[in-house]
């Protein structure tokens, strides 16, 4: 990473620590933490209200971002779910009682303030179907195709490194897999410098990338069907969007391929390796007892 790039970061680092720390100690005993100063495009308001009035108030007055993506991803009981920089929580509690008690909800965040916040958060929910982890979404530290959705709100644009995130979304995700993301995307007629000049790299706007840009990135990384809908401006020329795309599955019925060859008795857990097991924590011999498999390859 050069030394821009490395500056860059930690400006965004910066950033969102001092939102943790405003949330944190700025409650007071009759009214509750002051929410962090945005605009009307960014913020808890972009949720219903009965979303938010689920949640601890931290994790509302925490909201910095430009959508409500648990509202496009078309979440379903028992999937495992990661928000990529996924601050003081809120994504991750919503995600939780999407996916249920079965399923999973993760949190990555690279800053030790908002990790405190979300961790506190979700105690505070009671929610038990949630881990916070610590870095980078350029550097997800979770095995390979393991989880079912990949969501973000307004976090992608702050990356310095943009390919890194696609690949490393796809690499996590399960074959079928899919994300459901609001980030901040620029008309194609915009030049990085046109950016700049409607906003900073913290604020979401000057690290945006275009709408073909975007597109272009998820190809790149392997995904398809993708989709890149525009919901509510932010800057001249500057959009709030909803982006959805999806790894594709390796197979047209699970086992089929293997079933051919007889290596794995046509049962998908049979084949899975330790960094295809459904539960990052769950180990290829668990899966394999699990699914009874009676055959050896």
């Amino acid at each position: 990473m050069n030394e821009q790039s490395t500056d860059l970061r930690e400006s965004v680092r910066r950033r969102y620590a001092a939102a943790a720390v405003k949330v944190s100690e700025g409650g007071t005993a009759c009214c509750g933490p002051e929410p962090v100063e945005v605009d009307e495009n960014f913020g808890s308001t972009l949720y219903a209200t009965d979303e938010r009035d689920t949640l601890p108030a931290e994790a509302v007055a925490a909201s910095l971002g430009c959508g409500n993506p648990t509202a496009v991803a078309e979440l379903r009981e028992g999937e495992y779910v990661l928000d990529l920089g996924s601050g003081g929580g809120i994504d991750v509690l919503l995600s939780a009682r999407r996916v249920g008690p079965t399923g999973k909800a993760y949190g990555l965040d690279m800053t030790d303030e908002m990790l405190a916040l979300a961790l506190a958060n979700a105690q505070k929910a009671g929610a038990a179907n949630v881990e916070f982890l610590k870095g980078t979404i350029e550097a997800i530290p979770l095995p390979a195709n393991t989880i079912d959705v990949v969501i973000s709100n307004c976090v992608i644009n702050l990356s310095v490194d943009k390919p890194a995130v696609f690949a490393e979304t796809f690499r996590v995700l399960k074959p079928g897999g899919r994300i459901g993301v609001t980030d901040v995307v620029a008309d194609d007629t915009l030049m990085p410098k046109q950016r700049a000049e409607r906003g900073d790299y913290v604020g979401c706007i000057a690290g945006a990338l275009s709408f073909a840009e975007y597109r272009e990135g998820l190809e790149a990384a392997g995904f398809t069907g993708i989709e890149i809908t525009p919901t509510h401006a932010v800057a001249d020329g500057m959009h709030s969007a909803i982006v959805r795309a999806v790894k594709p599955s390796t197979t047209d019925e699970p086992g089929s391929s293997n079933a051919e060859t007889g290596a794995c008795c046509g049962i998908a857990a049979c084949c899975t390796s330790d960094e295809q097991a459904t539960d990052p924590a769950t180990t290829v011999a668990e899966a394999k007892a699990a699914s009874g498999c009676g055959c050896q390859g």
